[in-house]
């Protein structure tokens, strides 16, 4: 899912090459994209999803036209999978119960900068390989509503000095149960660069792999 009903990030082109290429070169999976309102009305129906295992929302925003959001997370919840990146939680602001399946709700960022991030559970293969820490440009989000059940998977353990202020809450990447169902989110994604990134990629990958069982 790649279609956007506000801010529209110039990395999606990137995200979605690169979600593509991931699943063709591992053969763990097949991608079809959902690139416009007709799309989303078409493929995220119980009809449409039928033949499908995970959908990633790459960099989404707004009020998606989703036809029926309850019977979409009934989906995920069911035993599907979810994966977001970056915007994805910005993304339905006025629907809790999709913030409360994402896990958080982006509020602001500051500006591109550089920073170090720390690897929380260096056990999960989606950052195992960037353990303990690692340094990386992007724009870093905080969030609200942080579900304290999820794992976390890396966050940001000082203010990196984006402009936007410090904060209490800095995750940057977990895992969650929703219902049967498998949530992945990473707020890393914002620069096309970053998919040209072998380490960022394997973060993706294994996220991916994760929320499809494994």
């Amino acid at each position: 899912m790649t279609h956007t009903e506000g801010f529209r990030h110039d990395s999606i082109p990137a995200a979605e090459a690169g979600i593509r290429d991931l699943g063709a070169e591992n053969a763990l999976f097949t991608t079809d994209f959902c690139r416009s309102a007709d799309d989303v009305r078409r493929l995220l129906t119980v009809q449409g999803l039928a033949p499908y295992q995970a959908v990633v929302f790459a960099n989404t925003t707004g009020a998606l036209p989703i036809p029926d959001l309850a019977a979409f997370l009934s989906w995920v919840s069911g035993g599907k999978g979810f994966v977001g990146i970056h915007s994805a939680s910005d993304t339905y602001h006025d629907q809790p119960t999709y913030l409360a399946m994402l896990g958080g709700e982006f509020v602001t960022h500051g500006a591109i900068v550089e920073a170090e991030v720390r690897v929380d559970d260096p056990s999960h293969p989606a950052v195992s390989h960037l353990a303990p820490a690692f340094r990386v440009s992007d724009e870093f989000y905080r969030f609200g509503s942080i579900d304290p059940g999820m794992r976390r998977l890396l966050s940001l353990p000082r203010d990196p000095g984006d402009g936007a202020g410090a904060s209490a809450a800095m995750p940057l990447a977990w895992t969650k149960p929703f219902g049967s169902g498998r949530v992945f989110y990473t707020a890393l994604g914002h620069r096309s660069e970053l998919w040209q990134d072998a380490r960022y990629r394997r973060h993706v990958l294994e996220g991916v792999r994760g929320v499809l069982g494994g």
